[in-house]
């Protein structure tokens, strides 16, 4: 029997809340070694955007000068992975990105769990995670609260109009201050 993958929703959240700043900065995300982001990377085989985050992240290289070896291999395993990009607009795929526009959002997730053998990490942004919200289409949630309060920024949960009840599975807490917890959508 095939396993089935997870969608899983990982990312870092300011304590009140943000993904990001009001100007989208993302400096006060505390990458702690001791978080073994790459054991994450190492449980995926695929990585859903939105247009907007892939415009930013989904090609990013770290500039040479200000990285070390580990930050350049984190993100060359990042850019191993299948891609998927929901957008409205018209982009051509290349060999390991696919930009999608879906019908019906429940069959192309469907689909995309159905190519792979490891889980699929939904990056962002706000958009698409609403999106699969809304559908009740991610897995596990692994919120990593960092230690900082923005004020303003864009806020993880919007337009969220209705209930989901989660279980707690796990929760970490790190050196750094940020603590990690863990949901999965109930079943019934």
């Amino acid at each position: 029997m095939k396993n089935i993958p997870k969608v899983i929703l990982d990312l870092a959240v300011s304590l009140d809340g943000f993904i990001e700043g009001p100007n989208g900065e993302i400096d006060w995300c505390i990458m702690d070694p001791e978080m073994n982001f790459n054991n994450f990377l190492n449980q995926i085989d695929a990585i859903i955007y939105g247009r907007k985050s892939y415009d930013l992240w989904g090609t990013y290289a770290p500039n040479d000068a200000e990285s070390d070896n580990d930050d350049k291999m984190m993100w060359q395993n990042i850019h191993s992975k299948n891609k998927y990009v929901f957008t409205h607009q018209t982009y051509s795929n290349n060999s390991n990105t696919q930009f999608i526009n879906p019908i019906d959002i429940v069959a192309t997730i469907n689909e995309i769990k159905s190519y792979h053998q490891k889980d699929i990490w939904l990056y962002g942004g706000a958009r698409i995670i609403t999106s699969l919200i809304k559908h009740n289409l991610i897995d596990e949630y692994r919120l990593s609260v960092h230690p900082v309060i923005l004020g303003k920024g864009k806020p993880l949960f919007e337009n969220i109009s209705e209930r989901l009840n989660l279980s707690h599975t796990q929760t970490h807490t790190y050196k750094s201050g940020v603590v990690q917890l863990i949901y999965s959508k109930q079943t019934y």
